[in-house]
């Protein structure tokens, strides 16, 4: 596994509001990962950004440090000054090998989360590396690395306690907003209809809320929402132009500047003077420092969650335990497998070299004595053969298992 390598930015080393500043927008994150792929002759990569962890996974052969690091982010053309990517790579986690692997499995696992036990960090794991693969970033490798990712999560989840009860900075955020007693009937906004808030809304219906309006880039997602929740559908663009009022925004999009400016907010308020509430799970945050600043908002943000966090951290240690047995037991696994399928990938020319052989043969070399045999021979002949043929493709593989297996 010394090939796989990880840059990891966290919310252990680096503050979520900074974070934020690393979030590649998905409308161009596969030409500039395919730009680096190429600059840094990179073979397989896929890109993983959640709420709160930025992280660049890798099969690559060169060395992957701060050097390189730095190199590798003003490649990505993202934007930052020197003083945030001296301060971003002095927060940086570089893995590789067994410690790459190790990172990737604890952390679809939600081990490495804010809030251990959550199951939406395998999901996202999941999507980012499908997008990444469909834009044809990875290969065989990180194939059989992700398969491995889903297979230890999944036992996790299923042989420990890890996810019982789950917490996740989702009900989390929930929990404060009902501690905030809105009415069932409180005008809420959603911006955005991604998975964030897909599962935020679900906690909103059941307790009987009502009145939604989605926003939304792509209008079709937006009305697929608002369809389920009995409101209405937006384009995003639409929003500055909403004048129906609110309660409560909730927001959680992509976007890497603010979406809720104070303009927009003021334009949204229509006059309205009352406390709002904004739960703003996007990072980096879709609303504007100067509204918080200037408005009486109650403010719930995934940063504010992590005392909850910490204990939940606390009451699931014994199951940390059992996972991380789980997690060693699949690793030692995953390294045979890897072999295994560089002897296959080795050997996949055999049976190609093998037919040719016996086409030559047949039709070449032994060609005028084939065409004098009788019907009967000729079909002995071709019985004869083709048992051979066989043996000829699966015995060298075999062979070489064993060898694999007794080194």
């Amino acid at each position: 596994m010394k090939h796989l390598k990880i840059i990891a930015f966290t919310h252990k080393q680096i503050e979520l509001k900074e974070l934020g500043k690393l979030v590649i927008c998905n409308d161009n994150l596969a030409d500039r990962l395919q730009k680096v792929k190429i600059l840094f002759d990179i073979p397989e990569i896929f890109y993983l950004a959640t709420c709160n962890r930025v992280e660049f996974v890798m099969a690559t052969a060169s060395p992957v440090d701060k050097a390189f690091a730095e190199k590798f982010i003003n490649a990505l053309e993202i934007g930052l000054c020197p003083a945030h990517l001296d301060t971003f790579l002095g927060g940086a986690n570089f893995y590789e090998d067994n410690e790459a692997m190790n990172h990737l499995l604890r952390t679809s696992c939600s081990m490495e989360s804010m809030v251990v036990g959550e199951k939406e960090i395998l999901t996202q794991m999941r999507k980012a590396y499908e997008q990444c693969k469909q834009a044809g970033l990875t290969g065989d490798y990180l194939r059989m690395v992700m398969n491995t990712v889903v297979k230890t999560a999944k036992e996790v989840y299923t042989h420990t306690n890890i996810a019982k009860s789950p917490i996740s900075v989702v009900s989390l955020a929930y929990r404060k907003l009902k501690d905030l007693k809105q009415c069932s009937n409180a005008r809420v906004l959603i911006i955005g209809a991604g998975e964030t808030n897909r599962n935020i809304s679900k906690y909103l219906q059941k307790h009987k809320f009502s009145n939604f309006a989605v926003f939304n880039r792509t209008l079709s997602k937006a009305q697929e929402l608002a369809e389920d929740l009995g409101g209405e559908a937006y384009e995003l663009s639409e929003l500055k132009n909403y004048k129906k009022g609110f309660d409560v925004i909730i927001t959680c999009t992509s976007c890497t500047e603010p979406i809720i400016t104070n303009e927009l907010y003021e334009g949204l308020l229509n006059g309205e003077t009352e406390k709002k509430t904004i739960v703003d799970l996007a990072v980096p945050n879709d609303t504007a420092p100067e509204v918080l600043k200037q408005h009486p908002v109650n403010f719930i943000e995934v940063q504010s969650l992590d005392e909850v966090a910490k204990k939940n951290m606390a009451d699931r240690h014994l199951e940390l335990v059992h996972a991380e047995k789980i997690i060693n037991q699949n690793i030692e696994e995953f390294t045979p497998l890897l072999k295994q399928r560089r002897i296959e990938v080795a050997m996949r020319e055999v049976p190609e070299r093998i037919k040719e052989i016996r086409h030559t043969a047949l039709n070449s070399i032994f060609a005028d004595e084939v065409q004098n045999m009788d019907k009967e021979s000729r079909e002995t002949l071709e019985k004869v053969i083709a048992y051979m043929e066989k043996k000829y493709i699966s015995v060298p593989m075999v062979m070489a298992k064993e060898i694999l297996i007794n080194s």
